[in-house]
C-alpha cells in the first residue's frame, strides 16, 4: 500500500538458511547424540523466522504500514518459510538424491 517498510523482511528471508547451512558444513552426521552447534543454528534460526513475523506486526502498531499490509507480510512469509523448509526436507538428506551434488 504505497509503502517500503514491509520490503525490510527480504533480510530475514536471506538470513534464515545460513545458520544451518554452515552448521550443517561443520559437523559431522554420523554422531547419533544432539549436537550443540547444530542446536544453536536450529535455535538462530528460529529466532530469525519469529523477527520475520514480528516485524510486520510492530509496523503495523506503530502504524508505518496498514494491518491489510501487515497480513499480505504475513502470509508471504509463511509461503516463503514454507518453501525454504519443503526444500531442506527434500535435499537436506544425504542420499542419492541430493542439491550438493548440483
Amino acid at each position: 500500500f504505497s509503502q517500503y517498510w514491509p520490503l525490510f523482511v527480504l533480510f530475514f528471508y536471506i538470513l534464515s538458511p545460513l545458520p544451518y547451512c554452515i552448521a550443517r558444513r561443520l559437523v559431522d552426521d554420523t554422531d547419533a547424540t544432539s549436537n550443540a552447534c547444530k542446536e544453536l543454528a536450529i535455535f538462530l534460526t528460529t529466532g530469525i523466522v519469529v523477527s520475520a513475523f514480528g516485524l510486520p506486526i510492530v509496523f503495523a502498531r506503530a502504524e508505518l504500514i496498514y494491518w491489510g499490509a501487515c497480513a499480505l507480510v504475513l502470509t508471504g512469509n509463511t509461503v516463503i518459510f514454507a518453501t525454504i523448509l519443503g526444500f531442506f526436507l527434500v535435499f537436506g538428506s544425504n542420499d542419492d538424491f541430493s542439491w550438493q551434488q548440483w
